[in-house]
């Protein structure tokens, strides 16, 4: 083994140990890809039920996913990262996802996300430091007729204006 191989190998080991630190989420998840019989094809499942659990994806619990599937770590990355109710990171105890799909765009999304980004003194993607909110964007929520569309915590406001969204995140911080 060289020592191209040895740190990718010791990490898969960390992560498919990680249970053993007492955390019963590890054991619930573990549990669940039981229940699907650790197949491939129960990826997406599974990892659903492992941001339910942690509240997000990060790198170890990946590892650990793909050490328990047996799949490349590549492919759990790829289909992490791909989908974007997934997320790598913690999210705010409130979310903002700005469709960006070309009605939403055409219309004025990027003024949205210009505002929220300007008020929260954040960008796309990231949570402000006092983890009130986060800013996200989706390639497309298929909401078309009631461009742009913005999503918050999970309610689907049509029409959003830039003064709107920036009103609603004053309400959360």
């Amino acid at each position: 083994m060289n020592a191209l191989t040895a740190q990718p190998q010791k990490k898969k080991l960390q992560a498919a140990l990680a249970h053993a630190s007492g955390d019963k989420r590890f054991k619930i998840l573990e549990v669940h890809m039981k229940k699907h019989q650790f197949q491939h094809d129960a990826l997406i499942e599974v990892l659903h039920k492992a941001q339910e659990l942690f509240g997000f994806l990060d790198d170890d619990l990946l590892l650990f996913i793909s050490y328990k599937l047996k799949l490349p770590p590549s492919r759990v990355y790829g289909v992490a990262t791909f989908y974007h109710f997934f997320t790598l990171k913690p999210k705010g105890e409130h979310t903002c996802v700005v469709c960006m799909g070309t009605a939403c765009y055409v219309k004025g999304a990027d003024k949205v996300i210009a505002a929220v980004s300007e008020h929260a003194k954040i960008k796309a993607g990231e949570t402000t430091p006092d983890n009130k909110v986060s800013l996200l964007t989706a390639r497309c929520i298929g909401a078309c007729g009631i461009a742009p569309a913005v999503v918050y915590d999970g309610t689907v406001t049509p029409r959003a204006t830039p003064e709107s969204a920036v009103e609603q995140i004053k309400k959360w911080m």
